[in-house]
């Protein structure tokens, strides 16, 4: 059940909202890696909410990075 629902088409859309929510007055992973960059990413909450939306993101990554291989391997076979 679990792969079905990471199967699900609205999975993509909805883990990119989880990975930049909230939008104002900028993104929450930004903010993440300005302090990440800075050096004050210091308090667990602060990290666990980085690795929280980074993950979301690398989510949104993988999958839209295999759809983009499918379609190339399929246009490729095609032709």
């Amino acid at each position: 059940m679990f792969r079905k629902l990471l199967a699900s088409p609205a999975m993509l859309p909805l883990s990119l909202a989880l990975g930049v929510a909230p939008f104002f007055p900028e993104p929450h992973i930004v903010e993440k890696c300005r302090m990440l960059m800075a050096g004050t990413l210091r308090r667990p909450l602060d990290i666990f909410d980085l690795v929280l939306h980074a993950s979301a993101l690398s989510y949104f990554g993988y999958r839209a990075g295999r759809e983009l291989g499918s379609l190339l391997l399929k246009r490729r076979e095609g032709r």
